[in-house]
Formats: structure tokens, sequence, C-alpha cells
């Protein structure tokens, strides 16, 4: 069984003669189609967008300082135990 998937759905947009012109040079230099450049392009633009949203990076101090906060918590202070009294009352009701 193929695992080939089907172009079904359909994008355009309104480009300058000389935007098209630049990403036409720049499909015939990678020797794809510029369908197939502008494809490319725009999904590795918006996977790396999505990345950047969603991961969080850290360096190694703070990845340690997340660690330990995680295996060992504060304590809870009066602010933080309002705020759960609050959040119970209003999300919690049935």
């Amino acid at each position: 069984m193929s695992s080939v998937k089907t172009r079904t759905d359909r994008l355009e947009t309104r480009i300058t003669p000389e935007l098209k012109e630049l990403f036409q040079e720049a499909a015939d230099l990678r020797g794809v189609t510029l369908t197939d450049f502008v494809i490319s392009t725009v999904h590795d633009a918006a996977v790396q967008t999505v990345e950047q949203h969603k991961v969080i990076r850290l360096n190694r101090a703070a990845s340690q300082q997340f660690a330990q906060a995680l295996q060992a918590p504060p304590k809870a202070n009066a602010a933080l135990r309002t705020a759960a009294q609050r959040y119970r009352k209003i999300v919690l009701v049935k």
C-alpha cells in the first residue's frame, strides 16, 4: 500500500513579479519546481515557528533548578492557599 499523500487543498496568494522571480530563481537553484520550493520552504518555517512556541529550552542551571523545584516544591504560602480555595470554589463547583 502506498504512503503517498494526495494534495487536495489549495493555497493561493498574490505576490509581486519581483518576489515570484526570486522564488523561481531559488527553486531553480535547488532543482525543484516553484510549487515544491514554496511548499518545502513554508513547511520548514511553520515547523520551526510551532516548535519555538511549544518547546521550552533551558540551560543547564535552569534545568537543574526546574528539576529541583519539581522534586522538592516549596510549601504553599497564604496567597497560594487562598488562590487554590478560590479556584476550587469557582471551577470545581458542580
